[in-house]
C-alpha cells in the first residue's frame, strides 16, 4: 500500500488513430503510469505513454484467448491501491459496447476512485468518414446502432422497421444478417456500407445492396467493420469531395504526422487528408538503430504513409577502448581514415576528444567515407570528406579509389563484431595496410517496442524497410520471439512465413544479401543507397503494385 491515491480511468480511445483523440484521452495517456489496453485498432498509441509506464495488454491477439473480465477487474483494482495512475484504454466510447458496468462495480466494491473519459464511437465516426449521414429530414429521422456477434439475441422484425442500421461487430455473420432483414420485408435493393478500419491508414469502404454486397465481400476478412443499412448510404456520392473517386478509390487515409501531435498537446486539431500521396494507405515498419533520429519516418510520413518505428539494433562502445586508443596515439602514421557508418563517425571522435585531441590530430590525413550520410555526420564534426565513392557501398571504395594504395597505412575504426571482409581484402590486395579497431559494438534490443510488436501481430503492416544487415539479422531475431507463440513450424521459417504478402525493402546490396538469406526475398532494393533513395524505390513500388 501507499500513501499516494490512486485512481483509473476508463478512456475512450476512439477511433484508434491519434488524430480522432480527445484532448482529454492525449493528456491522460502522458501522465499514466499503468495502461491497461485492449485490442487498439493503431498501435501508435501506446507510443503516448511515457517510457516507464507500465503496459498490461489485456486484449485478443493472434488467436490467443482474451483476458478473463474477472482478471481485468482485479488489475484495475490492484494497481489502484498501490497509488497508480491508471488508465484502462478501450476502442470507441466505454458505454457503447465497452463492457464498463463489471470494472466500475469492481472499483466501487474496492472503494477506488475513477473516472469515464469519453471517446468517439465507430458507430457514429465510421459512416461519418465515409460521407454517409445516419440522419437525413427525408431518408433517415432515427437510426439503431446494435452489435450482431449474436443475431439470435435481436429483434429483428422491430429492427427491420427502421429506417437506418449501424451494426458492429457483424463481419462473420454479415450472410445471416441479410437473411434476417430479408425476412422481415427488407428489399434486396436497399443500401448497404461496409467501412473497415475506419479512420485508419487501411480504411476501405464497400457499397452495394443487399443483393449484391456479399459477392462483393466474398474471401474478405471483415473485421473490424462498421455496417450502415439504409436510404442514406446513397447520400454518400453527393456528400463526397469532389476529387474523391468513389468507384476506384475506396480507400481513404488519415494524416499521422509529429505536427499533429504537436497540436493536439496544444489543444488544437490540425487533421488534413493525405489522400493521393504516393504511399498514402501504406503502413511501414521502419526498423533503425535505438535513439536514432526519425528523419526517414518524417520522409515518410511527408508521401503519405503510417509509420512505426521498431528499433532493431542497439549501439553502444567496445568492450575495449585499448586498440583504437591506441591507434589514435600513432594518427601521424596513417595517410588515410576510412570511416564506413555514423556511428564509426561519432564513437571515434568521441574517443579522440577523451585522449585530449582534436580535428587538428587529423592534419596530413585524408578521410574517405562511404554514404552521404556518413558523410554527413563528418561534416557535423567540422570536417569535410576527401573522398566518397560513388555508389555509397563500401565494397565500391577500392575499385573508384582516388590514388595508389601501395604502401598506404589506413585507419579502419568499425564494428566490434567485424564486417566490410572484402573492403579490407581488396585494400590490402592493392598493397595497403589496414589497421582495423573496434570502435563500437552492436547488438540486438533485449525488447520490441509494444506499438511494432502489435502491428506485426495483428498483420497491418504493408512494408518493412532495412537500412543495413545488422538490422535484418536482429529483426528476424525479434519477430521470432514475436511469433513463435503463435506458430507450431520450425524457427527458421516462421519469421518468412509471417510476412509473406509483406514488402521487403532494402538500401542496398548487402542488406539485400541478408533479406534473401534469412527471408528468401527482397521486394525493393534502392537505386541510389540512401534513405532519400529507399524513399524513392518504395514510391515506384507502390505505383506499380
Amino acid at each position: 500500500m501507499t500513501n499516494q491515491k490512486g485512481k483509473v480511468y476508463l478512456v475512450g480511445a476512439g477511433l484508434g488513430d491519434v488524430a480522432y483523440l480527445t484532448v482529454r484521452t492525449y493528456n491522460l495517456l502522458a501522465i499514466a503510469q499503468v495502461l491497461v489496453y485492449d485490442a487498439l485498432v493503431d498501435a501508435e498509441l501506446l507510443q503516448l505513454v511515457s517510457p516507464d509506464c507500465l503496459k498490461l495488454d489485456v486484449g485478443k491477439r493472434g488467436g490467443k484467448p482474451s483476458t478473463p473480465q474477472a482478471e481485468i477487474n482485479k488489475l484495475l483494482v490492484k494497481h489502484c491501491q498501490q497509488g497508480k495512475q491508471v488508465v484502462r484504454l478501450k476502442g470507441g466510447d466505454p458505454f457503447i459496447f465497452g463492457r464498463c458496468s463489471a470494472e466500475i462495480e469492481a472499483l466501487k466494491a474496492a472503494g477506488c476512485e475513477f473516472e469515464v473519459v469519453p471517446g468517439i464511437s465507430s458507430a457514429l465516426a465510421a459512416p461519418l468518414l465515409a460521407g454517409i449521414p445516419l440522419t437525413d429530414p427525408v431518408l433517415s429521422r432515427c437510426f439503431a446502432v446494435f452489435t450482431a456477434h449474436d443475431p439470435d439475441a435481436l429483434d429483428w422484425e422491430a429492427l427491420s422497421a427502421l429506417e437506418t442500421l449501424v451494426i458492429l461487430m457483424g463481419g462473420q455473420n454479415l450472410a445471416e444478417i441479410i437473411y434476417r432483414l430479408r425476412r422481415y420485408g427488407r428489399s434486396l435493393s436497399t443500401p448497404i456500407a461496409i467501412i473497415r478500419w475506419a479512420g485508419t491508414p487501411q480504411q476501405k469502404i464497400w457499397t452495394g445492396t443487399l443483393e449484391t454486397i456479399l459477392e462483393q465481400t466474398s474471401g474478405v476478412s471483415l473485421s473490424p467493420v462498421a455496417i450502415v443499412i439504409g436510404e442514406v448510404v446513397g447520400l454518400r456520392r453527393y456528400l463526397q469531395p469532389e476529387n474523391i473517386d468513389l468507384d476506384n478509390s475506396p480507400e481513404r487515409t488519415t494524416p499521422k504526422t509529429q505536427d499533429m501531435v504537436t497540436n493536439l498537446s496544444n489543444s488544437t486539431s490540425a487533421i488534413s487528408s493525405t489522400s493521393g500521396l504516393p504511399l498514402s494507405g501504406k503502413t511501414i515498419l521502419v526498423t533503425r538503430s535505438e535513439g536514432q533520429s526519425s528523419q526517414f519516418a518524417e520522409l515518410l510520413k511527408s508521401v503519405g504513409a503510417h509509420v512505426v518505428e521498431m528499433p532493431a539494433l542497439e549501439i553502444g562502445p567496445p568492450s575495449s577502448w585499448e586498440a583504437l586508443d591506441r591507434a589514435i596515439a600513432r594518427l601521424s602514421e596513417f595517410d588515410w581514415l576510412i570511416l564506413t557508418s555514423s556511428n564509426g563517425v561519432d564513437y571515434f571522435f568521441e574517443r579522440l576528444l577523451a585522449q585530449g585531441k582534436d580535428i587538428r590530430a587529423l592534419a596530413g590525413i585524408k578521410i574517405a567515407v562511404v554514404g552521404e550520410k556518413t558523410a554527413q555526420t563528418l561534416r557535423q564534426h567540422c570536417l569535410q570528406p576527401d573522398f566518397i565513392p560513388p555508389n555509397f557501398v563500401a565494397d565500391s571504395l577500392v575499385a573508384h579509389f582516388p590514388e595508389e594504395l601501395a604502401g598506404k597505412k589506413i585507419l579502419f575504426p568499425r564494428v566490434e563484431s567485424g564486417g566490410r571482409e572484402t573492403l579490407v581484402r581488396e585494400l590490402s590486395a592493392k598493397g595497403a595496410e589496414v589497421v582495423e579497431v573496434p570502435a563500437y559494438q552492436s547488438c540486438c534490443p533485449s525488447s520490441t517496442p509494444p506499438s511494432a510488436e502489435l502491428a506485426l501481430q495483428s498483420g497491418t503492416v504493408d512494408i518493412i524497410t532495412f537500412a543495413s544487415s545488422k538490422t535484418v539479422q536482429f529483426f528476424n531475431q525479434l519477430a521470432e520471439k514475436i511469433f513463435s507463440d503463435h506458430s507450431e513450424e520450425n524457427q527458421s521459417s516462421v519469421v518468412a512465413n509471417y510476412l509473406e504478402g509483406v514488402c521487403i525493402a532494402s538500401i542496398g546490396p548487402q542488406t539485400s544479401h541478408t533479406c534473401r538469406s534469412l527471408f528468401g526475398r527482397v521486394d525493393v532494393e534502392a537505386e541510389e543507397y540512401t534513405l532519400e533513395g529507399l524513399t524513392q524505390a518504395l514510391i515506384k513500388w507502390a505505383k506499380n503494385s
